[in-house]
């Protein structure tokens, strides 16, 4: 019999650790070793019962879930989930904890998502046993430091020279730190639009959007239906929305829908780069980046085969390596790079 995947539940909330104890429980693959209701507490045990995975709260007494977090990467790393609440703090803190090493986060049942309990349940199930098969790369020490942007963007760069090419980005577990060092390295004049799709919940897209803002040259929002795609932005796709790019009277404009799950998705990978191979072709530059699943795999493929130029980012640096491991081994990749040179590779062939 294989063996039950040990997970250690931490939230100051009774309640809580007992929703997300059965949660866990009803998989008979997951065994929850273990329960604390702070930080100090979450430290010892997983020093004593070492689980293989944690789900952590953020807002606690005595410790907070940053400074343990910070402490577990530090004395004993595991793969670490965050708890996350829609708030702007509660958003900024997430993004904050995978910066220090948490692999992902997940929300906490709201009246401000439209997500349901049962979709959080499978979300967390699903992700418990995807950072526990791939063996994570934990990165103790905390996060890298901002680098400044080179210039301060306006909000209308208009001076810039287009680039040629459409960059597009997927990714998946482990994205958003991985996305904020690539950001960081695009200059500020450069000249092609970046359309990304990270997968994450509703109403925490548009923080991260803000937060890529605030660290990068570039200029970074939430992407709305209707948007031109412009030289020296970046649009990220909605939590809620798929995200395509179409040619519309000689100008690219972004269209944001509904519509059903793709490759298991909304926002979908695959439904941007099958857009940006349809309306692109070899003008495009696509990156697929670390993620649990294959979502992006195919689309890729379909871009390399249009003429586009193709990225993965390597299993080294990869939180998860899954979506780009797919890309790989279906050669449709013409370039595989660590994270630390997607933005170097990105600015040689856009």
């Amino acid at each position: 019999m294989p063996q039950k995947i040990k997970v250690l539940v931490v939230d100051d909330s009774a309640l809580v650790r007992k929703i997300v104890s059965d949660i866990l429980q009803k998989d008979p693959g997951i065994e929850v070793v273990g329960t604390a209701n702070n930080g100090k507490t979450a430290i010892f045990k997983n020093q004593t019962l070492n689980p293989d995975v944690i789900t952590l709260d953020i807002e606690m007494p005595i410790m907070d879930g940053l400074e343990a977090l910070r402490q577990i990467i530090e004395t004993n790393p595991k793969p670490v989930i965050m708890m996350s609440v829609l708030t702007q703090h509660g958003a900024e803190a997430t993004f904050r904890a995978l910066e220090y090493g948490a692999v992902d986060f997940i929300p906490k049942p709201s009246t401000a998502l439209s997500i349901s309990v049962d979709e959080i349940s499978d979300l967390l199930i699903r992700k418990v046993k995807s950072v526990y098969k791939s063996k994570i790369k934990l990165h103790p020490g905390g996060p890298p430091e901002p680098r400044e942007p080179e210039a301060r963007k306006t909000e209308a760069p208009r001076s810039r020279e287009p680039g040629k090419r459409v960059v597009a980005i997927g990714t998946s577990t482990g994205g958003p730190s991985a996305l904020l060092q690539v950001f960081q390295k695009l200059p500020s004049d450069f000249g092609s639009p970046v359309l990304v799709v990270q997968h994450m919940p509703e109403g925490f897209t548009r923080a991260f959007a803000e937060r890529l803002n605030m660290n990068s040259g570039l200029n970074v929002r939430e992407a709305e239906d209707g948007d031109r795609v412009r030289p020296g932005f970046g649009y990220i796709a909605p939590g809620h929305s798929h995200m395509r790019i179409e040619a519309n009277a000689g100008e690219k404009v972004l269209r944001v829908f509904k519509g059903e799950k793709v490759s298991g998705h909304r926002p979908s990978i695959d439904v941007l780069f099958d857009s940006v191979a349809e309306s692109c072709g070899g003008d495009s530059v696509a990156v697929i980046m670390t993620g649990m699943g294959k979502d992006g795999a195919d689309g890729i493929s379909r871009i390399r085969k249009k003429g586009g130029y193709t990225i993965a980012q390597d299993e080294d640096t990869s939180v998860v390596y899954g979506m780009n491991r797919v890309a790989v081994q279906a050669g449709a990749i013409d370039k595989v790079v660590s994270l630390y040179r997607i933005a170097e590779t990105i600015l040689e062939h856009a």
